[in-house]
């Protein structure tokens, strides 16, 4: 074969496999990108939604899930300046109440599960905390939630309700928040303050403390008396970009599949008492 039949063939070749990269180009974006569910989550909800994202992939192949993890009320601002999401889990009535006002949801929105406030401190314990009196005492740090953060506004009631317990000194909270060294925008920020030996305590969801973090924490039990039992409503958001798949989402987390994820990540399902 002569060297200019050999050119001839080898451009050929080299057109072919241009067209067929642009013929798979041109498919591709044909195609355009897997579907994805936009999930706006409180932050304490993290490993319980991870998981049940997982099972709903699984179910729906082709159908990825998209996790947003944060505090209810940052979930709630996004939604309100414009953000794309398709279910909004909140841990607390009150933001979903607001993105309601707002029309942004799409029917009734459904209560899937409950959680309780506990203390907990670094393993080390730093300020040799012994009881929850002690978080009172002068020098000790205390980390919470934002007032606008449900962990935040859960953890003023309950301090509160101590300071008419009997046992603690009627102006509990009062001190309490005075050793407040930083208020964080989610329940996560706090556990990983305390987990980090930034802070001598901090009050914090009942499931915050998991299996992984229980090595480097202790906890202390809030009474029933004085505790405060956080409500989690879950809701379609309106002209959400999928809204099928947003419902079949909301159906997995009230199914009793998705009811036991949640009991085994620390939460207390929706048909169980608080």
């Amino acid at each position: 074969m002569s060297h200019r039949r050999s050119r001839c063939l080898a451009a050929r070749v080299a057109l072919g496999a241009l067209v067929s990269l642009v013929l798979v180009g041109v498919s591709a974006e044909a195609k355009g990108p897997s579907p994805a569910l936009r999930v706006f989550a409180a932050a304490s909800l993290a490993d319980a939604f991870r998981e049940i994202a997982r099972e709903f992939e699984r179910a729906h192949p082709g159908l990825s899930v998209q996790l947003n993890l944060a505090g209810s009320n940052q979930l709630a601002a996004q939604l309100e300046q414009g953000a794309m999401g398709d279910v909004f889990a909140s841990a607390d009535q009150r933001w979903m109440d607001h993105v309601g006002s707002l029309s942004l949801i799409a029917g009734q929105p459904a209560l899937f599960a409950r959680n309780r406030l506990i203390v907990c401190v670094p393993r080390t314990n730093p300020a040799r905390i012994e009881r929850l009196q002690d978080l009172a005492r002068p020098g000790v740090k205390v980390v919470i939630g934002a007032q606008a953060v449900p962990v935040g506004a859960y953890s003023r009631v309950a301090l509160d309700k101590l300071g008419r317990t009997q046992g603690f000194p009627r102006d509990f909270a009062r001190r309490v928040l005075a050793n407040v060294v930083s208020e964080e925008e989610n329940v996560k920020s706090v556990v990983g303050k305390v987990q980090l030996g930034e802070a001598d305590a901090g009050l914090v969801y009942r499931s915050d403390v998991t299996r992984a973090l229980a090595r480097f924490v202790r906890v202390f039990e809030i009474p029933d008396s004085a505790n405060v039992i956080a409500s989690y409503p879950i809701a379609v958001v309106k002209d959400a970009p999928e809204p099928a798949a947003a419902q079949a989402f909301v159906a997995l987390v009230l199914s009793p599949e998705g009811q036991g994820i949640l009991r085994r990540h620390g939460l207390i399902p929706a048909a169980e008492g608080p």
